[in-house]
């Protein structure tokens, strides 16, 4: 018998705009203004993050920060086609060089780090940056691999048989994270 699980919502509009100007705060303390920094979000709702911590940024400082898109498809090593195809690829796009720059990647969800893996070696294919962090809106632990986040919008900590939802305006019409039991 197949049970409907109910999302709950843990952070609403208002929560997640708080979350990434808490972010964008931290990432001007930390680097000590925001000189040579360029922000990589990770497709696809990491690229939105990114933007609305771009704008924030701009906001604060009156610096427009270059914002990319990455593409990972053909580095993950978890996801695999059913029919054995290849993954299909969107396209990474960075408008500036990134070679001896503080990036910052943007994602929306860290769960067991094989996506950021994939992203670190997807950036370092593109050039060497000076320095790589990691901003993301919601942390919810099971890492796989020794990775964490220096910018962390919303902990939530979720057992393995529960699923983090991130809704953003620009793809779903709102802006929310859900979290739901799967079976």
């Amino acid at each position: 018998m197949n049970v409907i699980q109910k999302e709950v919502e843990v952070v609403d509009e208002a929560a997640m705009k708080r979350a990434l100007t808490r972010i964008t705060y931290e990432i001007i303390e930390r680097n000590k203004g925001i000189e040579d920094l360029v922000l990589v979000g990770i497709k696809t709702r990491g690229i939105y993050v990114a933007k609305r911590i771009a704008s924030r940024l701009k906001q604060l400082e009156g610096v427009e920060i270059p914002v990319g898109e990455l593409d990972i498809s053909l580095y993950r090593d978890d996801v695999h086609t059913s029919d054995g195809r290849d993954p299909e690829l969107n396209g990474s796009h960075i408008p500036v060089s990134i070679e001896g720059k503080q990036v910052i990647l943007v994602d929306d969800v860290l769960f067991t780090g094989r996506t950021i893996r994939a992203a670190l070696d997807a950036l370092m294919d593109i050039a060497r940056p000076q320095k790589i962090s990691l901003a993301v809106l919601v942390d919810r632990g099971h890492r796989e691999l020794p990775i964490r986040a220096d910018f962390v919008g919303k902990n939530i900590p979720t057992s393995l048989d529960e699923q983090i939802k991130v809704e953003v305006e620009e793809i779903d019409g709102l802006d929310k994270v859900s979290i739901k039991k799967i079976n």
